[in-house]
């Protein structure tokens, strides 16, 4: 049985949807969808990476997430939620699929398999605010800046250092962190003079990162 849910593709399984599903391509920095709008619709990436934004009353953004192929986002509307409560944004060239919310639950109610695997995305999608709100009210800002480029760099995957998002900018990640680019910027140079990172291309986290965020 664990096996055979390893061997469950959602992506060939979300392909024989035959009504409701659009295969749609953003180009890098067009919006998926804005806060606001109707959530009618659920996404899955097939490739490119997206940013989750909020704005406050005051007009304040805030990135709360930065997902790859193989996320499903906008999920809110499955749960009763009637407008988006964020902003999705294509940060590379994307391919998604859009799938109308009946679609989606026809779906997830025909293959026990498919529920299973979009409720333990869920469940772990919840589980990292939560890491990410304790982070936020106990770690330092710097330890904060080391877990999200090791979330990032999808840490622990085939055992090595991958590359973070092409181009991220302090900026963003001083959003993420909740501290100033000034602090990141001061981070990131220790960071690398540490040896925990390198460019190369793109930004290369090394796993002795992991120092950082477990270092009293």
């Amino acid at each position: 049985m664990a096996k055979k849910k390893r061997d469950f593709d959602p992506h060939a399984f979300l392909a024989t949807i035959s009504e409701g599903r659009k295969l749609v391509l953003f180009p890098r920095k067009q919006t998926i969808f804005a806060q606001g709008d109707t959530a009618d619709a659920v996404f899955y990436i097939q490739t490119g990476k997206v940013k989750l934004t909020v704005v406050s009353k005051n007009g304040k953004e805030a990135t709360i997430g930065i997902l790859g192929d193989g996320d499903f986002f906008g999920e809110g509307g499955l749960a009763g939620q009637l407008l988006r409560m964020s902003s999705a944004t294509a940060m590379t060239d994307c391919a998604v699929l859009r799938i109308d919310k009946r679609a989606m639950m026809e779906a997830l109610h025909r293959e026990h398999e498919f529920s299973d695997l979009f409720v333990a995305y869920l469940l772990a999608r919840n589980i990292r605010y939560e890491e990410d709100l304790v982070d936020q009210l106990f770690n330092s800002s710097e330890k904060r800046l080391a877990r999200i480029l090791l979330l990032l760099a999808h840490f622990g995957k085939e055992g090595k250092p991958e590359t973070v998002v092409p181009k991220i900018s302090q900026e963003m990640l001083a959003e993420m962190v909740g501290t100033t680019r000034s602090r990141v910027s001061f981070f990131m140079n220790r960071f690398r003079k540490l040896g925990f990172i390198h460019y190369n291309g793109g930004l290369q986290v090394h796993s002795s990162l992991l120092h950082i965020v477990l270092h009293d």
